[in-house]
C-alpha cells in the first residue's frame, strides 16, 4: 500500500500511457483524417471541381466583353494565370495551417471563430446557392435548347426544370451518399466526353480548313474598342469557369505529404484545364461565326448542330 492506495490502483497512476491511435493527434484529442488522397488523386479532384457548367455559359460573356475572338482567347489564358496565383496562395495557408475545410478552418484560425461563422453563414445561404442556382439554370437551357432551336426557352420552363433539379440532388445527397457518388462520376464522365468531343470536331474543322476566325488580322480585328471596364468584365466571366481550384484545401488533412503534393497537383491541374478551355474555344470559333455565338444561350449545342449541319463547308467565308 502507499498513501492508503491499494497496489493495482498505484499501478494505474504510474502506468506508462499508451500510444495514441492512429486516428487521434499525438498531441491533443482531436480526430485527424487518413492521408489517403496522393498526387493523382489531388489532380482529379482540382480537375473535377473545376470542369463544370462555366465553359458552357461563360464563352458568351467572354466574347461579348473583350469584342473580339483573339483578346477572348487571351483572357482565357490569362484567367488561368490568375487561377495558379491564387491556388499558390491557397498552397501556401494549406501547409501553414494544415487543416481540412478550406476558407473556413483559415478564417478562424486567423481572425477567430465569429469571423469563422459569419464567413460559413454567408456561403451556405448566399454564395453556394447561386453558384447553384446558375449550375441548374445552365444545366436547363442546354436540355431545353433542343427542344426549342428556333427561339429561346420558355422562362418558367427553365425555372421549373432547374428546381426540379435541385430539389432531386438535395434528396439524393441527403438519402444516400453512394447514389449521390454515382450520379456525381456519371456527370463528371458526362462533360469531360461533352469537352473532348467539342474539340475533336472543331480540330476536324481546322483540318479541313476552317480557322480563318484564329488568323491574326481576323482575331484581332474589332467594331468596339473595350474599356478597363468591359476587360474586367471578361475575366470575371472567364473567372466563374475555373472556380473550384481551391477545392483541394477542404480535404488538406487527407493528402499525402501535402508540402510537396498540393504544389505540385496546382501545377499540374490548372495548367491542364487552361489549356482544354483554350482549345475548346478555338473549337467554338473554327464553328461558328461569333454572332452565333454570341446569340445563344446554350453554346456548345449550336457549335454543334452548325457542325453537323455545314458537314465540312467553309464557315468563315464572311471574312474570305
Amino acid at each position: 500500500l502507499e498513501d492508503g492506495l491499494p497496489e493495482n490502483n498505484v499501478r494505474t497512476l504510474y502506468q506508462t500511457p499508451t500510444s495514441p491511435s492512429p486516428k487521434q493527434n499525438a498531441h491533443s484529442d482531436r480526430v485527424t483524417l487518413k492521408k489517403e488522397i496522393g498526387l493523382l488523386s489531388a489532380c482529379t479532384i482540382i480537375i473535377g471541381n473545376i470542369i463544370g457548367s462555366g465553359i458552357f455559359i461563360s464563352p458568351k460573356g467572354v466574347l461579348e466583353h473583350s469584342g473580339s475572338v483573339g483578346l477572348a482567347l487571351v483572357v482565357w489564358v490569362l484567367g488561368g494565370c490568375v487561377a495558379v496565383l491564387g491556388s499558390l496562395c491557397y498552397a501556401e495557408l494549406g501547409v501553414t495551417i494544415p487543416k481540412s475545410g478550406g476558407d473556413y478552418s483559415y478564417v478562424t484560425e486567423i481572425f477567430g471563430g465569429l469571423t469563422g461563422f459569419l464567413l460559413l453563414w454567408s456561403a451556405v445561404l448566399i454564395m453556394y446557392p447561386t453558384t447553384l442556382a446558375v449550375i441548374a439554370l445552365t444545366f436547363s437551357s442546354y436540355v431545353l435548347q433542343p427542344v426549342f432551336p428556333n427561339c429561346a426557352p420558355p422562362y418558367m420552363a427553365t425555372r421549373l426544370l432547374s428546381a426540379t433539379c435541385l430539389l432531386l440532388l438535395t434528396w439524393v445527397n441527403c438519402s444516400s451518399v453512394r447514389m449521390a457518388t454515382r450520379i456525381q462520376d456519371v456527370f463528371t464522365v458526362g462533360k469531360l466526353l461533352a469537352l473532348g468531343l467539342i474539340i475533336v470536331v472543331g480540330l476536324v474543322q481546322i483540318f479541313n480548313g476552317n480557322f480563318e476566325a484564329l488568323t491574326p488580322h481576323v482575331a484581332f480585328s474589332q467594331n468596339r474598342t473595350p474599356s478597363v471596364g468591359q476587360i474586367a468584365l471578361a475575366f470575371l466571366q472567364a473567372s466563374f469557369a475555373f472556380s473550384g481550384w481551391n477545392f483541394l484545401n477542404y480535404v488538406t488533412e487527407e493528402v499525402v505529404e501535402p508540402r510537396r503534393n498540393l504544389p505540385r497537383a496546382i501545377y499540374i491541374s490548372i495548367p491542364l484545364v487552361t489549356f482544354v478551355y483554350t482549345l475548346t474555344n478555338i473549337a467554338y470559333f473554327s464553328s461558328m461565326l461569333p454572332e452565333e455565338l454570341l446569340s445563344s444561350n446554350a453554346v456548345a449545342v449550336v457549335s454543334n448542330d452548325i457542325i453537323l449541319k455545314v458537314s465540312g463547308r467553309p464557315r468563315w467565308s464572311k471574312y474570305g
